[in-house]
C-alpha cells in the first residue's frame, strides 16, 4: 500500500492533507473522486479523495480521525492509502446487437460523443432487457434520438 507523509492543514472550516500525484495517478477516479481506505498514523479510515483544480487530490481529515491518529493541524502525519475498489461503480459494456444497430444507422460516433455517465445509464438500462424484440424497440428509440442530435437521451 502506498505510504506518504503530509502536513495537515486547514482550508476554510475543513482540515485536510494533500495526496501526492504519484499515488493518485495510479488510481481510477469515479466522477472525479477517488474512494480510498487506509490509515493516518496507524488509525484506520475510509474516505474519498477530492480533486482540486491545479493541485493534488485532497484528503479531508475529520476531528475523530485527527484524535484517533493523535495528530493536529500543522503536524506532519504518516498516511497509508489504497483505492477502495468496492466503491467503484460497475461498468456496463455494449452488447454486440446494440453496437451493430448503432453502426448500421451510422450513429455509433454520436453515441460515443455522449457523456460517459449518459452512456453508462443507457448501457445499464439495456443490460436488463431480456427479449430481443424489446431490445430492438429501445435501440430504435435511442437511434432516433441520436439522429436528432439529442445529448440527454432518456429511456424508456
Amino acid at each position: 500500500m502506498p505510504k506518504f507523509k503530509a502536513p495537515i492543514y486547514k482550508t476554510g472550516i475543513n482540515t485536510c492533507a494533500d495526496v501526492p500525484d504519484a499515488i493518485t495517478r495510479k488510481m481510477k477516479p469515479t466522477k472525479g473522486k477517488i474512494h480510498v481506505k487506509g490509515t493516518v498514523n496507524g488509525f484506520p479510515f475510509v474516505k474519498t479523495l477530492v480533486p482540486v483544480k491545479g493541485r493534488p487530490y485532497r484528503l479531508f481529515v475529520n476531528a475523530p480521525t485527527l484524535k484517533g491518529a493523535n495528530t493536529a493541524i500543522g503536524e506532519v502525519a504518516v498516511f497509508v492509502i489504497t483505492q477502495d475498489l468496492h466503491k467503484i461503480k460497475k461498468q456496463y459494456t455494449m452488447s454486440p446487437a446494440f453496437r451493430r444497430q448503432l453502426q448500421v444507422h451510422k450513429v455509433l460516433k454520436d453515441f460515443n460523443a455522449l457523456t460517459p455517465a449518459r452512456q453508462q445509464d443507457i448501457l445499464k438500462y439495456l443490460s436488463f432487457v431480456t427479449k430481443e424484440e424489446t431490445l430492438l424497440k429501445h435501440v430504435g428509440k435511442i437511434v432516433q434520438k441520436l439522429k436528432a442530435g439529442e445529448k440527454n437521451i432518456r429511456i424508456p
